[in-house]
């Protein structure tokens, strides 16, 4: 691996001109694909198997007038007053008048007004799912009523869900992530064409995935996360790259020669690394979940593409770049950058943590275990207009309905009843009614609209408590049980909340066939590169602490509360269904490349003839200082996103910062560098049978030791 690695860095230097334009090509391309056939993105959760998706799948087919999306327009007098007929009369010609509104409903005639009198909801039908609504669309839709004399009107409903926009806040993340760069380089060359191979990375991966938008169907999600991975491992991978590069040109290496064992030894960790992240993310589409499966596949795509970058366009900026990577005294032969090493910090720390392994094991394991009780508590589901931002039109109008109707209208679920025939559907129907206004937890049903043929009802359940509300889940589970003694046609439930138990049971079922596959495959991958069987098993447990304390956090800030208002969580409430399996996804991917860069340079160590505990001191004291810039700046790309309104983002980026602070720096560089210490020489154990088995990766570069015998070839301009 080594070798290959080192001949693609030395030919991507040597040919710089021809590798940058070939990428500066691509990414042309790619950006003109993005613009000529690109899509809009969606937030529809299709589940195939689920009730949910079963009720929705019915409506679409045999009652697609109610199959659209819907909008609700809420309305309330001043305090102590009352509407009348009159004054919502022009508010619903207004809505009947939105471009693709097959009806809306007049609260007076369809009693959609509160007991008080006050409020009114004007429940408007839309003839097209939400992802076919225009922007002009949803910008008339708004102005229904807005001019309304006296009367305070609030717009709600599915078509108030914006698209995530991609802008200004994640851009503080790049911002944090060149300042890192450059007090970790201490040159602004060094830093900058980093950033700049990560932005050329990321670029052609969005590209690329924005031109399949348009014949894939795309979640809203699946480019912020595309984008939030690719900046985070692409500028971390181009900076275990240069660091390798510059500490070889520092030692007096040749500029071609250092990029080519640059790319042989750092690159190969990069590669094993980037590849873990790739198996995590793409071992989401066994969860048989459509919107998830794309996710996954969209970011693993983006990472490949990041790995690539590194290993051909980062040598060729190398080769641009020259000597001036070093600070200016290293060029000009004031510091020769060896001699201070052994007194870094990260030596420092290293000969401390070994000394003092076992109190630093039991504390640190204390600590973590103590992070993670919240997570106990955790529950999931689909996030409502109650998580949105304050001052949002969509909270707004959630805040107003459960003001003047109670929580439950803003969680209103659907019972399908679907026959052979419109009598059989009927009299189900009329069963199903009256099953469902007596099971505890439902306020009202209303009674069962049929479509043209009579083959297919609806009926609209209010439950009492609102839609991320514990009881509302029971509900929904009693409703359901009762439905199963429905005679003559099917019965299926939907709704968000609904939607939400089901996608989580789904992931429920799915966790264990993943786990088996993504930790299996890593823990296989890891044998491979380290040569060994402790050390995975190491890794793999190691990565629990992190995932348990984690989510002990999360559920502690987004569904407890506590720091709540710092954060800007508007509402805390559970987390999103699909953020579990995510986050176990991503997050142990990079935890992994973590283990991959520090255990790496221990073994490449360890083979070059020290002592294994030499070896882990010397492995951490090397890389501590390029391990801890590149989890501040991953740190820093994903607590970008923090700052987006979008309830989803915002717990995905903190919850993804938090756990590569807690693994880089709890577990990897002081949890591991103890457990290798306990472990000596043990660590690097496998048995004969099998290490005759595997094959020698040589990760770490042994067999590019043999050329420093060898006579070097002629540089070729070296910048």
């Amino acid at each position: 691996m080594a070798a290959v690695l080192y001949r693609l860095g030395r030919f991507s230097f040597r040919r710089r001109g021809r590798v940058l334009a070939a990428w500066l090509i691509l990414l042309a391309l790619l950006g003109g694909a993005a613009a000529a056939f690109s899509g809009p993105t969606t937030d529809n959760f299709t589940m195939p198997g689920t009730e949910s998706q079963r009720a929705l799948d019915s409506l679409r087919r045999q009652f697609p007038q109610a199959g659209g999306t819907t909008g609700t327009i809420v309305v309330a007098a001043p305090e102590g007053g009352k509407l009348d007929p009159a004054a919502l009369a022009p508010i619903v010609r207004e809505a009947a008048a939105v471009p693709g509104v097959l009806a809306a409903m007049d609260p007076f005639q369809v009693g959609a007004v509160s007991p008080d009198g006050r409020h009114a909801l004007v429940q408007v039908q839309f003839d097209s799912p939400l992802d076919k609504i225009t922007d002009a669309q949803r910008a008339a839709y708004e102005q229904a009523g807005a001019t309304a004399p006296g009367l305070r009107v609030e717009h709600g409903g599915e078509i108030m869900k914006a698209e995530v926009e991609i802008g200004s806040t994640e851009a503080f993340g790049v911002l944090i992530a060149a300042v890192v760069l450059v007090v970790t380089f201490g040159s602004l060359v060094a830093a900058g064409m980093t950033l700049l191979n990560a932005l050329i990375g990321v670029g052609a991966g969005m590209a690329g995935l924005f031109s399949l938008s348009g014949v894939v169907e795309l979640s809203n999600v699946a480019p912020v996360l595309a984008l939030m991975l690719g900046l985070a491992v692409g500028i971390d991978y181009s900076l275990f790259i240069t660091s390798r590069y510059r500490q070889y040109l520092a030692e007096g290496v040749e500029a071609e020669e250092a990029a080519g064992r640059a790319t042989g030894t750092a690159g190969s960790a990069v590669v094993f690394a980037g590849a873990t992240v790739i198996i995590a993310l793409a071992g989401l589409a066994v969860v048989g979940i459509p919107f998830l499966s794309v996710m996954g596949l969209a970011a693993a795509a983006t990472v490949a593409l990041a790995v690539l970058v590194a290993l051909t366009l980062l040598p060729a900026i190398l080769g641009f770049a020259g000597a001036r990577v070093l600070p200016r005294r290293q060029r000009a032969g004031a510091d020769t950058g060896t001699g201070d090493d052994r007194e870094a910090m990260g030596f420092r720390w290293g000969r401390l943590v070994t000394r003092l392994r076992v109190p630093v094991l039991v504390v640190a394991v204390v600590v973590l275990g103590a992070l993670a009780l919240p997570a106990r508590d955790m529950r999931l589901s689909l996030p409502d207009a109650g998580t949105a931002a304050e001052g949002s039109t969509a909270r707004e109008a959630y805040d107003l309905i459960s003001e003047g109707f109670g929580p439950g209208f803003n969680g209103r679920l659907i019972a399908v009843v679907t026959g052979d025939d419109a009598q059989a559907t009927a009299n189900a129907a009329k069963q199903a009614a009256g099953a469902i206004q007596t099971t505890p937890g439902v306020l009202a049903v209303t009674p069962p609209q049929a479509n043209a043929q009579g083959t297919t009802a609806l009926l609209t359940v209010i439950p009492k408590t609102g839609p991320a509300d514990a009881a509302t889940e029971q509900t929904v589970h009693a409703i359901r049980e009762r439905m199963n003694d429905i005679q003559g046609a099917r019965v299926a439930l939907s709704g968000v909340t609904a939607i939400g138990i089901d996608i989580s049971a789904k992931l429920a079922d799915a966790m264990p066939v993943y786990l088996l596959l993504v930790v299996g495959l890593s823990i296989l991958l890891l044998l491979l590169v380290f040569r060994s069987i402790l050390v995975p098993l190491k890794a793999a447990l190691g990565f629990l602490l992190t995932i348990g304390a984690t989510f002990g956090i999360t559920v502690a800030i987004f569904q407890q509360g506590h720091l709540a208002d710092l954060l800007g969580v508007g509402r805390p409430g559970p987390l999103v269904s699909f953020l579990p399996i995510l986050l176990i996804g991503i997050l142990f991917g990079l935890a992994m490349d973590y283990e991959v860069f520090l255990v790496s340079r221990m073994r490449e160590d360890f083979v070059h003839g020290d002592t294994a505990q030499r070896a882990t001191v010397n492995g951490l004291g090397h890389n501590a200082r390029v391990v801890t810039a590149a989890a501040l700046i991953m740190t820093s790309v994903f607590g970008g996103f923090v700052f987006m309104h979008d309830p989803i983002i915002k717990s995905m980026g903190f919850a993804l910062a938090v756990g590569v602070l807690i693994d880089a720096f709890v577990v990897r560089m002081t949890l591991v560098p103890a457990v290798m210490s306990l472990l000596g020489r043990a660590a690097w154990w496998l048995p004969r049978p099998l290490a005759r088995v595997l094959p020698n990766l040589d990760i770490e570069g042994e067999s590019l030791n043999r050329r420093t015998d060898e006579p070097v070839p002629a540089v070729i301009g070296a910048g």
